[in-house]
This record gives C-alpha cells, structure tokens and sequence, in this order.
C-alpha cells in the first residue's frame, strides 16, 4: 500500500475548516476525500497537519492518505485539480515513507496573519487581512514579540478550555514586517494551540494602540487566564504558510 503525501493551498473564506463535520459539505478535508475516493475507488480517509478554523487559509497544508491505487503522482495531482473547487489547489504529490503521518510528524510550522492597518479599508485585502486603523507603536509590538519568544505555557493564549495534554509551546520567532498598508506577522515555532495565533496578534494589536501594558503578556503566563489576553483577531488574516518535518 501507498503513503501519499500532499501540500495543499486553499482559500479558506467559504469554507468551515479543515475538519470533516459529519455530512457538511462545506470543510477542506471533505472536499479533497471525496475527489480522492472517485480518483481511487477506495473508502479512505485523509489526515491534515492540523485543524484549521473556519476562514482560514493556507499556502503550505500538508496531508497524507493511504492507497492501493496505481496512478502516477502526476496522474493524481491532474486529476485533483481537476475535480476540486478552484479555491483548493494540490500543489505537490509525493510517496512518502509507510509511517509517514501529517500530523504527529510535523515538527514545526510557520503562520503568517495580515492587518490592514490604514484609515481606509481595501475593498480587495478584506478577505485576506484584519483592517486595524488605530495608531500603533510597531517598537513596542515588537518588544511584546521578544517576551513571547521561547518556550511556555500558552494556555492563556489559548482558546482551549481544558485539556489533559500539554500546552507548552515553542515560539522560535515573531516578526513584524511592514508591507505598504499591510503589517505582516510572522510566527515559527514547534506548534500552536486553537486560536493562539490570532489572540497573539490581538494582544500585540492592543499593546500598541496603548491600550494594555507590556507587563500584561507576564500576567498571562502567570495566571494562565484567557481573558487577561487581548481580542481574539478574525480568521481571514490568517495563513498557514508551511509544515517542517524532519
């Protein structure tokens, strides 16, 4: 049998997320299965890196199913998008090793979320993006960003309620880039909690309007209270850029 690893890019915005939900048509995972099984015949299941929100996107999804099909790679990658909706790309096919998992594999991943920080919205970045128009102090974010970095619990940060598993995490790095009207952030660590991400990015977005203090980032760490974070930012802006594995 076959271990077939796939990256795949998709416009997320009218879809539910990632995950299969029971006979929904409208989520990531369940578009691409269904295409798979008329290219193979085979009742199959696909398994995600990770479960993205509602909304999101991605440029670097990576996903593996199993197979006794006899189609080439460039065979399926043709017949992919071909079928799938236009907002679903498969981008690459490989054979990957028998044990191969997208998810407990992945040793890293790279995010990026995008604001619009102008007085005027764009009628064309609004899909993609957060319009911020407030004043920011980019220094201070950017110091915010260096007592995010390293390794901690991000529980605070989290959307999780209560879990048994861990919720230490490793940031490696937080960047801020400014690219005309658009502020770009970008994070890279060992893995991120539902919704860390963008109430980092809310949380950064507050401390530069001024309207929380810097020492607010310790307070969350300390008390592991979601509420001392700041808003949790809307799922457009954000993007999965890439999956590492070793």
């Amino acid at each position: 049998m076959r271990n077939i690893k796939l990256t795949i890019e998709y416009d997320g915005k009218r879809y539910l997320g990632w995950q299969r939900l029971g006979d929904s048509d409208k989520t990531i995972q369940g578009k691409i299965e269904n295409i798979i099984k008329q290219m193979t015949g085979e009742e199959l299941e696909i398994i995600g890196s990770g479960r993205t929100d509602g909304g999101t996107h991605a440029r670097g999804q990576v996903a593996n199913f199993k197979t006794n099909s006899d189609m080439s790679l460039a065979e399926m990658i043709a017949f992919l998008n071909r079928y799938l909706p236009q907002d679903i790309v498969v981008k690459k096919a490989e054979e990957a090793a028998e044990r191969f998992h997208a998810r407990y594999n992945a040793t890293g991943k790279q995010y990026s979320y995008y604001v619009w920080h102008a007085e005027i919205p764009s009628a064309f970045e609004r899909g993609y993006s957060y319009h911020y128009p407030q004043a920011l102090d980019l220094d201070r974010m950017r110091e915010a960003c260096r007592k995010l970095t390293g390794k901690h619990d991000f529980i605070g940060f989290s959307a999780l309620k209560k879990t048994k598993k861990s919720t230490v995490r490793t940031i490696e790095r937080i960047s801020i880039e400014e690219e005309g009207s658009l502020l770009h952030f970008t994070f890279v660590g060992d893995g991120f909690l539902h919704k860390m991400v963008r109430i980092i990015v809310g949380t950064l977005l507050e401390i530069g309007a001024g309207t929380m203090e810097l020492e607010a980032i310790d307070e969350v760490f300390a008390s592991k209270v979601r509420k001392n974070a700041g808003e949790t930012v809307p799922a457009q802006g954000l993007f999965l850029d890439e999956v590492y594995y070793k």
